[in-house]
């Protein structure tokens, strides 16, 4: 029987993996860092690192920033270098004693010891300035917003400096949403000339420092953007939904990357969700998406669910699938 990452790496390369892969199971999340991104508690609120405000209010699956007049931190694109302040992330070795410790404890012949950052450089700009506000000044303000993409995109840098002197990890789990369930936020062509020379960067710098794989969560419509992926060094996509024709996604791209997700959060992962709803959503998906190039998931962006028990039900009905198609 191959390893947990064994079975990833030959349902990558369209090998002979002899099962599916469950979700998150390849990948070991060290969270415990003193760099890892602050988040409100349900019903909460914080200002994070960059003075963004972010609530989580009761009932809802998710944080969000708040952008009204009072707490929108970027008021004026033109003017961001007068509030946008990067965060320290430089602490000392004491501060990394629990992370190594977390680390050090990772079986890496059976999982990636994996960093994990978020927000990514799309999320950044609209937390800081409001989504309607940062697409505007796509159009508007062109060189500002290069400008502060190279600024967030020099302290991911920083950032992954950090994870690989005192983590030395081998993936990476990057969030970044680039679009709705049917379309991505910018055009192909707006998208690479922001943001596919600066993922390139980032990108390429871990894994010119030993990272072997990269993980980039989006859940989304995100099937224009794949060629973008690939040249990034994208090499999983996490959190593809069925609105993006998987199974010609995987058909032209699967020699090149592969794509983890096929089942939405908001079909499985809700109050009244039950074992058979389950179990119908990962039939489905496992049999059009087939053995290789893809990970049966939910969209949900880290090995998580918004309602209690439902990732250990999806890991069973996977299991099952893995029994009858291997």
């Amino acid at each position: 029987m191959l390893t947990k990452r064994q079975n990833l790496v030959e349902v990558m390369k369209g090998g002979n993996p002899d099962r599916f892969v469950k979700q998150y199971e390849c990948f070991n999340m060290i969270m415990n860092t003193p760099i890892t991104r602050k988040k409100p508690p349900i019903g909460g609120e914080i200002v994070n690192e960059w003075g963004v405000t972010t609530r989580w209010p009761e009932g809802q699956i998710g944080a969000f920033p708040v952008h009204d007049e009072e707490h929108t931190v970027v008021k004026d694109i033109t003017k961001w270098r007068d509030v946008v302040k990067a965060p320290n992330i430089k602490f000392p070795a004491e501060a990394w004693a629990e992370a190594k410790a977390s680390a050090a404890a990772v079986d890496r012949t059976e999982q990636y010891c994996t960093v994990f950052v978020a927000p990514g450089l799309f999320e950044h700009v609209h937390y800081l300035m409001s989504m309607e506000e940062a697409l505007m000044a796509f159009y508007e303000e062109p060189e500002a917003m290069h400008e502060l993409i190279e600024y967030l995109t020099d302290w991911e840098i920083e950032l992954a400096k950090e994870f690989i002197t005192h983590i030395k990890p081998d993936a990476l789990f990057h969030h970044d949403d680039w679009g709705s369930q049917i379309n991505s936020f910018l055009s192909p062509s707006m998208f690479e000339e922001f943001f596919l020379e600066p993922y390139k960067r980032i990108y390429g710098f871990y894994k010119e420092n030993g990272v072997e794989l990269v993980v980039h969560h989006s859940d989304s419509y995100a099937a224009n953007l794949v060629p973008y992926m690939i040249d990034m060094g994208i090499d999983i996509w996490q959190g593809v939904m069925k609105t993006n024709n998987i199974p010609e996604l995987i058909k032209k791209y699967g020699e090149k990357i592969t794509f983890m997700g096929g089942l939405h959060s908001g079909e499985i992962d809700f109050p009244g969700w039950t074992q058979d709803i389950i179990a119908t959503e990962v039939e489905k998906a496992c049999t059009e998406y087939g053995k290789l190039y893809y990970i049966p998931g939910s969209s949900q962006g880290l090995a998580i669910s918004s309602f209690p028990g439902v990732y250990e039900a999806t890991d069973e009905e996977i299991e099952k699938m893995s029994k009858k198609m291997f």
